[in-house]
């Protein structure tokens, strides 16, 4: 069966003092998160186990990101979290450390739902 994707959110995290790519990015997550207010599945009587969660993180250093613990932050769904090349690390040349900047795109699927509900139409 194939899926369509129903939402697509960004958000930006940062850890500006603990150089902590994994809670740059669960930040990041939490920011997406919280621009969604998804009504979809109680107006169609929707499980949310139908729904598949895909989280992509980007920062400079993708192998220091836990994905299994940026996973568990996922309220609803399968959820599946890869750490990519991107995000932003700003340097402080003053202590010798870095601000960590991370961004989060995350995409739910569902399976098409074409012909499952009848419409009405106008006689």
């Amino acid at each position: 069966m194939s899926e369509k994707r129903i939402i697509l959110e960004m958000g930006t995290g940062n850890d500006l003092y603990g150089q902590d790519y994994t809670k740059a990015a669960r930040r990041a997550v939490q920011d997406a998160l919280h621009h969604s207010s998804i009504t979809l599945f109680s107006k169609l009587r929707l499980d949310h186990s139908e729904m598949r969660v895909e989280v992509t993180i980007g920062v400079q250093q993708p192998e220091a990101v836990d994905c299994n613990l940026v996973a568990q932050d996922l309220p609803r769904g399968r959820a599946s979290v890869q750490a990519v090349k991107g995000g932003l690390d700003v340097a402080d040349a003053e202590e010798g450390t870095r601000h960590v900047i991370a961004t989060a795109a995350v995409e739910a699927w569902l399976p098409d739902q074409a012909g499952k509900y009848k419409t009405s139409t106008p006689e």
